[in-house]
């Protein structure tokens, strides 16, 4: 790592709530004698930018992602998912402050800002391994697409009046085939995203498994599954498939796919590291961030 301590902030620009807080981070970095980073995407928008903003160093220009320290990312999940993929493949963690909704990937809200920027200069967070998935398509055996995902990889259809015909595969043999809306491919990290709106469980981010969670399934039998971290995930788009389906990644990545194309997804060797302030029980995670009623509770009366 380089002398200097390079952070990187990741601000949703369309937001003038994210871009105060940037400028209050970037204040408070200063300061504290260390040096903020902006993206690409952001120097782009820098007409809209505070001055505070206009003379950051640039990713990638002149600051390699190898040098960062920290990503601080300022915004919702979707900011903390764009925010991964300009540090993949490094060992930097990200450290999220919640602006959007649920911000189930976020470590701390914007009335904490200033005690994050602090315990992140102090080096003072745990951080914390999440799995990703390696997404690879193949049409007549060749491989012509690869991607990766921190939440889930969906193949959909791409027509609202079109049913997508499918076969699922697990670890090499053929589980079931209908037609559907869609199939989400899923982490632990994900299983709060679109698995769960889909129906799927809730799966503690402490173990490594994968989730298969179909989408408006034509099937008797088409339940979520849940797999080992070894095991392969496959999806095949069926020729009898009117019209094209299209995979996305995180919600953010997107590729057609004509009928015949095969989806294999498998546990990624390369995880995304995320800076933690608060170890407490991923129980409470839950229904903070849920908002779940617990009224009632009045604790284990022993030793459970």
């Amino acid at each position: 790592m380089a002398s200097e301590r390079y952070i990187l902030v990741v601000l949703h620009t369309g937001r003038q709530d994210s871009v105060d807080a940037a400028v209050q981070v970037c204040g408070q970095l200063k300061e504290s004698g260390a040096t903020a980073v902006i993206a690409p995407r952001e120097r782009e928008d820098v007409g809209a930018h505070p001055v505070e903003l206009e003379h950051m160093p640039v990713l990638g220009r002149d600051v390699d992602v190898a040098d960062l320290e920290l990503v601080i990312v300022l915004g919702g999940d979707g900011t903390i998912l764009r925010a991964a993929e300009l540090v993949r493949g490094s060992s930097v963690p990200l450290l999220g402050v919640n602006l959007g909704h649920v911000g189930f990937l976020a470590e701390s809200d914007r009335e904490d800002l200033t005690s994050t920027v602090h315990r992140a200069l102090a080096r003072d967070y745990h951080v914390e391994e999440r799995m990703t998935l390696s997404v690879r398509v193949k049409v007549d055996s060749e491989v012509v697409y690869e991607t990766w995902a921190l939440n889930e990889a969906t193949v959909e259809k791409a027509s609202r009046e079109r049913m997508l015909e499918v076969v699922v595969e697990v670890d090499g043999r053929p589980l079931s085939s209908f037609g559907c809306d869609g199939i989400v491919m899923s982490t632990p990290t994900g299983s709060t995203a679109y698995a769960f709106s889909a129906g799927g469980p809730i799966v503690w981010p402490s173990l490594d498994a994968m989730l298969l969670v179909p989408l408006s399934p034509h099937a008797l039998f088409a339940r979520p599954l849940v797999v080992g971290p070894d095991s392969t995930l496959a999806v095949e788009v069926l020729a009898r498939t009117q019209g094209t389906a299209v995979l996305w990644c995180d919600g953010r990545r997107s590729v057609d796919l004509p009928a015949g194309a095969r989806v294999v997804v498998r546990r990624s060797p390369t995880p995304v590291r995320l800076a933690r302030l608060h170890m407490g029980p991923f129980t409470d995670r839950l229904v903070r961030k849920f908002n779940l009623p617990v009224s009632g509770w009045r604790g284990p009366a022993g030793l459970d």
